[in-house]
């Protein structure tokens, strides 16, 4: 089998970061964590891992490939929470890149959407075979004429994983504040950061990126105050982004990984939040 060649520096290169870490944590803790296809997927890919798997011995890496893993976990709950009430519903996954959780909560008659810019979604093709009721839209999140291509006749559930610290906060208000309006009685699961982690995060890319005003970037301190402002009808509920969905009791997680989670959770302020827009 020919396998697909991966550019280094490119933006397809940035889709085997998580996917390695899902690989990694599937291995590590698979009591918490399975992501059996990253591995195939890796497997049809002409790229050096090595780099990665070096990265991969070290304490910060390994406890990084467990917040991928945790963040997928989370989200992935709160989409089979909204299906138990509406199995007939549009599952959409924004900025999906090669992450599987819309198949993977797949209950046999909801509809799957998978969303990210064209040269992604070209990737995601290659790599992974033609399911039922599964369609991969390549857009522009923040050019909503998306919207039209969701059947949200079942009610809707969207959820993103790592995508909006790379939006300005104007651009996830506009977002936000049309998605309510347009799709009454669904939900929108999303994890977000304060204003304080979203610094250190984004710090490594600021000058590769010529950012001057690093402050306009997305980041949620108080999530009641800071969001529903933007969607008045919608209800806001946020967990702890590490411990609020599993308390990562499993023997494989170490004592010093759960004293980080709990720093993440609690003085960064890492939140998944859940908007639920009333209809």
């Amino acid at each position: 089998m020919r396998k697909i060649h991966i550019e280094k520096n490119t933006v397809q290169e940035t889709l085997v970061i998580p996917l390695y870490a899902r690989m990694l944590c599937t291995k590590q803790y698979p009591n918490l964590f399975q992501d059996t296809r990253a591995a195939d997927m890796m497997a049809q890919m002409d790229y050096d891992f090595s780099e990665l798997e070096q990265k991969g011995k070290g304490i910060m890496y390994r406890f990084g490939a467990l917040e991928t893993a945790m963040r997928q976990y989370d989200l992935a709950w709160e989409v089979r929470d909204y299906l138990k009430n509406h199995p007939r519903a549009a599952v959409v996954n924004l900025g999906c890149g090669l992450d599987l959780t819309g198949e993977s909560c797949d209950n046999g008659s909801c509809k799957i959407y998978n969303l990210d810019f064209p040269d992604v979604i070209a990737l995601r093709e290659q790599l992974l075979p033609k399911m039922d009721r599964v369609r991969n839209l390549p857009v522009d999140l923040n050019d909503t004429t998306w919207f039209e291509q969701i059947d949200a006749s079942g009610g809707v559930v969207f959820f993103a994983a790592g995508v909006f610290y790379y939006f300005q906060t104007t651009q996830v208000k506009t977002l936000f504040s049309k998605m309510a309006r347009r799709f009454p009685g669904g939900r929108l699961v999303f994890d977000a950061a304060g204003k304080k982690a979203v610094r250190l995060m984004i710090q490594s890319w600021v000058r590769s990126l010529g950012i001057s005003d690093v402050d306009a970037y997305f980041y949620v301190n108080d999530p009641e105050r800071d969001l529903k402002p933007w969607v008045s009808n919608a209800a806001v509920l946020a967990r702890g982004y590490m411990l609020g969905y599993n308390d990562l009791s499993d023997p494989a997680v170490s004592g010093f990984f759960r004293f980080l989670s709990r720093v993440a959770d609690g003085m960064m302020k890492m939140r998944i939040l859940r908007l639920d827009f009333c209809g």
